[in-house]
C-alpha cells in the first residue's frame, strides 16, 4: 500500500521519541548521488541516491523535499521520480528528508521552499534525474551480476530483464550492489511520449491517512513532558509590549510560567493549551501601540489614491510606445479606478510549532512551506550552530503562502529557550492568527485606455498604487528599488507576461507601504492585476460596442498560448451561443507562474444583488500535466479560494488593528455555494508551469464581468460583501 512514512502513528496518540528524532542528523553524509560507501535509511535499507531508497521487498521509498499542504505535490513529485526509475508504483512510499540532513549533506535535496507554484516546475528536472540515475545504477548492478552489458538489460515495474536470455531479477535483490556503484556521468531523461506514470491521474499517496484521521499535523504533536503555550502579540503592527502583571495569573490552574517572547509579545505556558489560553486572556497587559494606532482603512485608501496621480513617483514595469501622449491625443478615452483589499490566509490549522531546547540541541516540529527557512529561524532564535539544530517537517493544515513565513517557529524556540529541557508546543488562537497575519497587499489601480476613430485600442496606461511584498519580506530581491513581482500578469515577458499587444503601453507602480505586514498570499499579485486588466478589457469592449471575447482576440494575435486557453474556455462554455434564460456569462484570462489560464462563469442575479453561480469553466496550459486528476482539483480549489476572496474576503484596519477576528467576519465559500468547476487542459508541452495559483486570478473577473452582463453595473471594489451583494 502506498503510504507516506510519517503517518504510521495514530493521530491523537502521536508521540515522538527525542532519541529517534535526533537520529536524523546521524545519517548525514556528503554523498549526493551514491558512491562506494552505502548510505542507509533509518530502517537500514540502502540508498541508491538521496531520492531513492529500496527495501529488500522492492518497496521504493521516494524522498520529497517540497512540502505537502493539500496541493498534491507529494504525489506528483513521486510520479516524476518513479517514471524515470521504472519502479512498481504500487510499492511506492514517500518520506521527508529534514532540512538539517540536507544542510549536513551540502543541500543534497536542493530547494525546500514550496511556494510560487514551483513545487514541481522548478524541481522536475533534478528529481527526474535522481530517478533515472537510480535506474541506471540498478541496471548496472544486475548486469555486473550476470556479467552482461548493461545495454542488454531493461527495467519495468521494479523488475530487471536481460533481454537476450530472458533472465530477471528485482530492484530489491540488487540494490545493495547498486548502492556501491559510482553514479553515471551522463543521464538521459525519457522522451515525454514514453511516459507511463507522468500524465496519469494516479490516486494521491496521502488520501487514506487524511481521510482516516491518521495524518499527523503540527497541532497533533505530543512529546513526553510537553507543555503548551498561548501567545499574544501587540495587535497594532509596530507596537510594543509595555508591561504585564504575571502575578495575576501564576496561581491559575495549570499555569507554569509567563514569558516575554519578544519586544511585542508575551506567552503563558501551562500544562494544557486551554489553561494557557485562559490565563493569557486574564493576564493584564499594557501595550505601547505607537503612531500606527492612528491608521485606518480610510487613511490607507487615501494614501494609495494619492499614488494614482501621475505626478507622483512610480516604477515602470512594462512600456512600449508613448502611452501618455497617445492618450492625450486620442479620439476616445476610457478611465476607471479599481481597488483590492487586504486578505488573510486564514489556514484551517492556526500557526503552531513545538520546540525542545537544551544548551546542546534544539529541535522543532512544525508544518512549514519552507523547511530551510524554518531551520534558519531555529538557528537564529536558539543561538546554536546548524549541527545542533533540526526541524522535523509535518503535513500542513493549509498554507497558501502563510507558512512560508517563520515568525511562529521563532516564537516557539524563544519560549522553549526559557524552559530548557522541556518541550513546548506553541499554538496560536484563531483570533491571534487573524490579527497577526501576513496579508495579501492592498492596492489600487487607475486604468486608462484610448481609441482611434476606428475604435482601435491605441494606448493603455495601468498605474498601480500600493504595497510591495518584496520591500518588506525580501528587500534584496528589489531591482533598483522596484518590486518586479508587483507586475505579475502585466510583465513584458517571463512567467507572468501580459497577453495583449497594444501600440502604446505603460504599466507602472507607485510603491506605498502601510504598516500592515504583507505576505505571499496564494496567487500573490496575479489576483488583483487580473481583476484590473480583465474587468477593464470588458469595459473597453463595452465602450466601443464589441464582444468581450472578440475584442480580446484582436489584441492577442502575438500571444498564441494566451489565446489558446481563452478560445478553449470560450468554446467549452458556449460563448457566442445563447445562454440559458436569465443566465449571463463573463470571461477572463491571465498568465502566472509559467502557466496560461482562462476562466468563464455563468451566473444569474435576482433583486439586483443576489448572485447564483451556475457554472464555472477553466482552462490551463501548464506545458506538461503530471497528474491530471490533481490539476483538476487544484483548479477547483483555486476557484474556491478566488471566489471566497471575491465574496467574503477583505480585511479592514481600525486604530491600527485588523478588525476581522474569526470566520464570522472573514468567511469562505460553502459547498452549497460552489458549482462544479469544469476543467479543460490544453498542455502544449515544452515548458513546465505551475497549477496551484494562476487560476485564482481569473475567478473574480469572470464573475464580475458576468455580473455586469446581467445588471449593467460595474463593480470595481471587492469584496462583494461590502457592496451588499450576496449569494442567492
Amino acid at each position: 500500500m502506498n503510504k507516506h512514512v510519517m503517518p504510521k502513528l495514530t493521530r491523537r496518540g502521536f508521540v515522538i521519541g527525542t532519541a529517534a528524532a535526533g537520529a536524523g542528523l546521524a545519517i548525514g553524509l556528503d554523498i549526493p548521488f551514491g558512491g562506494p560507501t552505502v548510505v542507509r535509511a533509518a530502517d537500514g535499507s540502502p540508498e541508491v541516491n538521496v531520492w531513492v531508497v529500496i527495501r529488500p521487498d522492492d518497496t521504493t521509498v521516494i524522498r520529497i523535499a517540497r512540502s505537502e499542504m493539500g496541493q498534491g505535490s507529494l504525489t506528483g513529485l513521486a510520479q516524476l521520480v518513479a517514471e524515470e526509475l521504472e519502479c512498481d508504483w504500487s510499492k511506492v512510499v514517500t518520506e521527508y528528508p529534514t532540512p538539517g540532513q540536507s544542510v549536513a549533506r551540502k543541500r543534497a535535496w536542493g530547494d525546500f521552499s514550496t511556494g510560487g507554484s514551483r513545487g514541481i516546475r522548478s524541481s522536475q528536472d533534478y528529481v527526474r534525474k535522481g530517478g533515472a540515475t537510480a535506474r541506471m545504477m540498478l541496471l548496472q548492478a544486475a548486469a555486473n551480476e550476470w556479467k552482461v552489458p548493461a545495454s542488454d538489460c531493461t527495467a519495468a515495474n521494479s523488475v530487471i530483464t536481460h533481454t537476450p536470455s530472458g533472465k530477471t531479477t528485482t530492484y530489491g535483490k540488487v540494490v545493495e550492489a547498486a548502492a556501491k556503484l559510482e553514479p553515471p556521468a551522463e543521464v538521459k531523461l525519457k522522451d515525454p511520449k514514453d511516459w507511463k506514470i507522468i500524465g496519469k491521474g494516479v490516486k494521491r499517496l496521502d488520501t487514506v491517512d487524511k481521510t482516516t484521521g491518521a495524518m499527523i499535523y503540527g497541532a497533533d504533536v505530543k512529546l513526553p513532558g510537553m507543555l503548551n503555550a498561548a501567545i499574544k502579540d501587540c495587535p497594532v503592527f509596530g507596537g510594543k509590549l509595555k508591561s504585564y502583571d504575571e502575578a495575576k495569573v501564576m496561581g491559575m490552574k495549570g499555569v507554569k510560567k509567563v514569558v516575554r517572547v519578544s519586544d511585542s509579545s508575551v506567552a503563558v505556558v501551562a500544562d494544557t493549551w486551554w489553561h494557557a489560553k485562559t490565563a493569557l486572556d486574564a493576564l493584564p497587559i499594557v501595550w505601547d501601540e505607537g503612531e500606527n494606532a492612528k491608521v485606518s482603512s480610510e487613511s490607507i485608501a487615501k494614501w494609495l489614491a494619492e499614488g494614482l496621480d501621475n505626478s507622483q513617483p512610480a516604477y515602470i514595469g512594462n512600456q512600449n510606445g508613448d502611452a501618455k501622449a497617445a492618450i492625450a491625443g486620442a479620439v476616445k478615452k476610457v478611465e476607471a479606478v479599481y481597488n483590492y483589499p487586504y486578505q488573510n490566509h486564514a489556514t484551517m490549522e492556526p500557526m503552531n510549532a513545538t520546540a525542545l531546547y537544551t544548551p546542546d540541541k534544539c529541535e522543532v516540529w512544525c508544518g512549514t512551506q519552507n523547511g530551510e527557512a524554518a531551520f534558519a529561524a531555529t538557528l537564529e532564535a536558539s543561538g546554536l550552530p546548524a549541527e545542533k539544530c533540526e526541524v522535523h517537517k509535518l503535513i500542513l493544515g493549509g498554507g497558501f503562502g502563510r507558512r512560508g513565513m517563520t515568525d511562529y517557529v521563532r516564537q516557539a524556540v524563544l519560549i522553549a529557550k526559557q524552559m530548557p529541557g522541556t518541550p513546548v508546543k506553541l499554538l496560536w488562537s484563531r483570533e491571534e492568527d487573524m490579527a497577526q497575519g501576513k496579508f495579501h497587499p492592498v492596492t489600487q489601480c487607475k486604468m486608462t485606455g484610448a481609441f482611434d476613430a476606428d475604435n482601435n485600442l491605441t494606448a493603455l496606461h495601468v498605474r498601480l498604487s500600493g504595497q510591495s511584498i518584496l520591500y518588506t519580506v525580501r528587500p534584496a530581491a528589489l531591482v533598483n528599488g522596484m518590486d518586479t513581482a508587483a507586475f505579475q500578469g502585466l510583465s513584458p515577458s517571463g512567467d507572468a507576461a501580459i497577453g495583449y499587444s497594444v501600440p502604446n503601453l505603460l504599466v507602472e507602480h507607485s510603491m506605498r507601504n502601510p504598516h500592515v505586514p504583507p505576505g505571499f498570499w496564494r496567487g500573490v499579485n496575479v489576483n488583483q492585476n487580473a481583476i484590473y486588466m480583465e474587468c477593464f478589457m470588458d469595459e473597453l469592449a463595452q465602450s466601443v460596442g464589441q464582444d468581450p471575447v472578440e475584442f480580446r482576440r484582436k489584441l492577442m494575435s502575438k500571444h498564441p498560448k494566451h489565446l489558446a486557453v481563452l478560445n478553449a474556455v470560450a468554446e467549452k462554455i458556449g460563448w457566442g451561443k445563447p445562454a440559458p434564460q436569465g443566465v449571463y456569462r463573463g470571461i477572463a484570462q491571465v498568465m502566472g507562474y509559467g502557466s496560461y489560464v482562462a476562466g468563464a462563469a455563468e451566473i444569474s442575479v435576482t433583486e439586483g444583488s443576489k448572485i447564483k453561480v451556475h457554472r464555472i469553466v477553466a482552462s490551463t496550459d501548464p506545458g506538461y500535466v503530471v497528474n491530471p486528476a490533481q490539476v483538476e482539483r487544484q483548479i477547483a480549489g483555486s476557484f474556491v479560494y478566488g471566489l471566497s476572496a471575491l465574496f467574503y474576503g477583505g480585511c479592514t484596519v481600525k486604530d491600527g488593528k485588523i478588525e476581522q477576528t474569526n470566520f464570522d467576519t472573514y468567511n469562505s465559500m460553502r459547498i452549497a455555494e460552489m458549482p462544479k468547476v469544469e476543467c479543460v487542459m490544453v498542455p502544449s508541452g515544452g515548458f513546465w508551469g505551475g497549477v496551484g495559483e494562476p487560476t485564482i486570478g481569473v475567478a473574480a473577473p469572470a464573475v464580475l464581468n458576468a455580473y455586469f452582463a446581467a445588471t449593467g453595473k460595474r463593480i470595481r471594489s471587492v469584496p462583494l460583501r461590502d457592496q451588499n451583494i450576496t449569494f442567492a
